[in-house]
Order: structure tokens, then C-alpha cells, then sequence
């Protein structure tokens, strides 16, 4: 083969050339098929060769692809800009374009910040957030993520932002259940708050729906709800980190709304492009504009390519798309068709201990013991085996965390393009269902035992 100078993710593994896609399949230049059964990296949104997002993105490159927010808006940027104001809850009204989710959330916590220094109140400059989660790989977005894994290399350039366990029912991390345990999960914001000083804390940051770090973690009723009470309570700003839950992902157009909580700022990408173009977002509610309308009348942050007309375009008519064809309800339907599936296989295996999430984000666990819920060991590699073996067999599934403090357990995500049909989930069942049957083969083979 020939030698490739393309740093990929491992520099030793032979990974398959993409030819093309279309709807809901990948194919490779040997003709294979996949099932994009993760949307890439739950990206994917509306999926492959969507004509109309092709289209816009000509259209607009016909025109101009880039000029410098400094110096031009464009109508692909304003008319985006006005339907995410129209689509997402409350006084949202206010976005800042960026390029990926690593920098929407760094942009959200700047705009955090500054919300505060332009009042006078310098001392507030600490975002706060929880283990088990992860917003971005950018140094400031890895200070707010509390994926220890992904943070182990660069400790000593990160900022201590972490205070507060994941709201990880099935591990619940004080052992108690839910409503019994009285969301000790969120009460121990408030505790940090205490400690760290709420005279120093600008905003809290978090996930509505746990993606990679926990494996599709929910949090229970009421959870966020006290989470909101608690941020109002110490003036602190509450973030929702929609990078992968955000455009409909969820049955919702954003996560957060299945809990009636309005946060002060969103970060939005991935779905929100649907993987045609990079862009991403921090949307900022008007409450927490208005004292940068009236003092600096500017945030200090940017970079080249934000609000570039290129990709705006091709975002607009993303979110065109998932309106028109009402995928956003479809996603809550068919993503619960397609959780009733992967339970029933969960059910007939035994190396499956959990199945959660919501819409078409949904995250399964894997155990070497279902009563224990004991999670394999780390050199078993459980999550590896299983992708690579989906794989094979022509399913794309996505790698997540989970198990002790999202150390010592294995997970993925299964997030499907919202436009899967019933037809195309029955493919992907079957796909999956034999590939975690030759696991456990492979497992047994190798001496592995495990209890169902």
C-alpha cells in the first residue's frame, strides 16, 4: 500500500477509503456498505447526499464562500442566525458562529465571563461543570470537561473546573436510587459552590444528556430543575452543552426542553450542519446580552472562518431540511422503536447491562456481570471488540465511557441519522445482533467468562 502522510487516529491501523454516501449507508472503495449507524460522530444528522443541502451549498459557493465577519455579514449568516432564534426556546435570540463544538463551548464560557466583568464583577471567572462529561478538546473546553481519560495528558495545563458527580443513575455514585436518593447528584453543586465561593463562578456547563464520556447517561426527573434553582440562587449562569444533543437529536430540538429548564447560553455544532460543512454555535439569551449591548458592545472572541457564508448556507439548509421533513418528532417515534429493539437484544445477551438515552441517542453499556453490574476489565477491550466486529459486519457504532467515574467500563453510542426508517433499524438490529453474538463467541474462545 501506499505510504500515507495523513495523521489519522491510529497511525498503525489500515483504515477503509470512503467512496460516497447516501441516506442512512456509507459505502467504501471496495463497494462495501455501512450503516452509519453513529452518524459519524452523532454528526450526521439528516444524512448523506441530501440534494437540497448540495444544492444550497452551490448556490452559495456560486456567490462567496468566505469573508471576514469584520468586515461583511452575508444573508446566509443573518438568516441563520434569525432560525435558530425561532427554533430554540425563550430569548436564545443572540448566535456566535464558530467552526466546531471544542470552540462553541470556549465561546460560552467567554461569553460567561464577560456577562459578568461588564457589570463590574471581575472576581466571577470560573466555569463549573461535572465529572464524567466532555466539552471540547480546545484547552479551555478539556479544563470544563471531566473526561479523565481525555485530560490525563495536559493536567498541568488545565484549570480544576470539574465539582460535581454525573448524574449516573444505574452507578449511582452516593449508591442510593431515584427519588430516594432526594438528586443528592445535583445537591452537590451547591456544596462545591460553597467551597470554591459563588463570588468567583461565573456560569455551570453541562451536557442534558451525558454523550461520549458516559454513554447516553439521562438524569433523573427533577434533576435540572435543581440544578437551575441552585445556579439562580448563587447568581450563576446555567450553560447547556447541546454540541451533541442539539437540532432534534433527542426528540427535542434541544435536550434541555425535555426537562422545561431554559438555560442562559447553548453551544450547538455537529447536528446543526449535519457534517456537510464545519460550524457550530454559541447562542446567547438576551438577558445575558444586554449589559455588553449597553457597555463594550462586543464579545471578545472569534476566529477566521466564523460566519462564513459557505457554511452558514449549508447549515440553513440543514435546519430547513430537519424542519420540513418533521424530524424532530420522527426522531422521538423511531427512536423509540429503535430502544425497544436494542433492549430486546440487551435481554437476549448477557454482556449488555444497561440501554439508555432518548430519541436517537441512545447508549448501551457493556457488563461482565449483569447482576453485579461488574464491568469487564480494562485489557478485555469490550467496546473495541464490539465496534470493530460491527464493523465488519457493516455497522458504524460510536466508542463512549463508562463504568467508575467513566474509567473502568465500556460503552457506545448508537445515533442513527434521523431520517432511518423502520426498515433500515430492523438492518441495523440484525447487524448488531450478530456481531454481539460473535463477541461473546470470541469471548468464550478466549477463556472470558461472563454472567447474564
Amino acid at each position: 500500500m501506499q505510504q500515507s502522510y495523513l495523521i489519522k487516529p491510529v497511525l498503525d491501523i489500515e483504515y477503509p477509503t470512503i467512496d460516497y454516501g447516501k441516506g442512512v449507508y456509507l459505502y467504501d472503495k471496495n463497494n462495501k456498505d455501512y450503516i452509519d449507524g453513529s452518524s459519524g460522530a452523532v454528526t450526521a444528522s439528516v444524512g448523506h447526499g441530501v440534494t437540497e443541502v448540495i444544492n444550497a451549498m452551490t448556490e452559495q459557493a456560486n456567490k462567496v464562500s468566505f469573508v471576514y465577519r469584520s468586515q461583511f455579514t452575508s444573508e446566509a449568516a443573518e438568516g441563520l442566525a434569525k432560525k435558530l432564534s425561532e427554533i430554540t426556546p425563550g430569548d436564545l435570540n443572540w448566535s456566535f458562529f464558530v467552526n466546531s463544538g471544542s470552540e462553541a463551548t470556549e465561546t460560552a464560557m467567554k461569553v460567561a465571563i464577560q456577562h459578568w466583568q461588564e457589570q463590574g464583577i471581575y472576581s466571577k471567572t470560573k466555569v463549573l461543570s461535572r465529572w464524567m462529561s466532555y466539552h471540547g478538546i480546545t484547552l479551555g473546553a478539556l479544563s470544563m470537561s471531566g473526561h479523565v481519560a481525555r485530560r490525563e495528558r495536559f493536567v498541568a495545563l488545565l484549570d480544576d473546573l470539574p465539582s460535581a458527580s454525573a448524574p449516573y443513575c444505574y452507578r449511582c455514585p452516593f449508591g442510593q436510587t431515584h427519588p430516594r436518593c432526594q438528586l443528592l447528584c445535583a445537591k452537590e453543586l451547591e456544596r462545591a459552590i460553597k467551597r470554591i465561593g459563588k463570588d468567583s463562578i461565573a456560569a455551570f456547563i453541562a451536557e442534558p444528556i451525558i454523550g461520549a464520556a458516559a454513554g447516553a447517561v439521562v438524569p433523573p426527573e427533577g434533576y435540572y430543575a435543581e440544578i437551575k434553582a441552585i445556579c439562580e440562587r448563587n447568581n450563576i449562569l446555567f450553560i447547556a452543552d447541546e454540541v451533541m444533543t442539539g437540532m432534534g437529536r433527542t426528540g427535542k430540538m434541544l435536550a434541555i426542553e425535555h426537562w422545561g429548564v431554559q438555560p442562559d447560553i447553548v453551544a450547538l455544532g455537529k447536528g446543526m450542519s449535519g457534517g456537510y460543512t464545519p460550524i457550530a454555535a454559541a447562542l446567547v439569551s438576551d438577558k445575558v446580552m444586554e449589559p455588553i449591548l449597553q457597555g463594550s458592545k462586543m464579545i471578545m472572541s472569534g476566529h477566521t472562518f466564523s460566519a462564513n457564508p459557505q457554511s452558514a448556507a449549508a447549515s440553513l439548509a440543514v435546519l430547513n431540511y430537519i424542519e420540513k421533513h418533521h424530524l424532530v418528532d420522527r426522531s422521538e417515534k423511531i427512536g423509540n422503536y429503535l430502544r425497544k429493539e436494542l433492549i430486546e437484544v440487551a435481554n437476549r445477551t448477557s454482556i449488555i447491562g444497561d440501554v439508555r438515552g432518548k430519541g436517537l441517542m441512545l447508549g448501551i453499556e457493556f457488563v461482565e456481570n449483569k447482576n453485579t453490574k461488574q464491568s469487564f476489565a480494562p485489557q478485555v477491550k469490550i467496546a473495541n471488540r464490539v465496534i470493530k466486529k460491527a464493523m465488519e459486519n457493516g455497522l458504524l457504532v460510536y466508542p463512549a465511557n463508562a463504568g467508575d467515574e467513566g474509567i473502568t467500563g465500556d460503552a457506545i453510542l448508537v445515533a442513527p441519522p434521523l431520517v432511518i426508517t423502520k426498515e433500515e433499524i430492523d438492518e441495523l438490529i440484525f447487524r448488531f445482533k450478530k456481531s454481539i453474538e460473535e463477541v461473546e463467541k470470541d469471548l468464550l474462545h478466549d477463556g472470558q467468562s461472563f454472567i447474564a
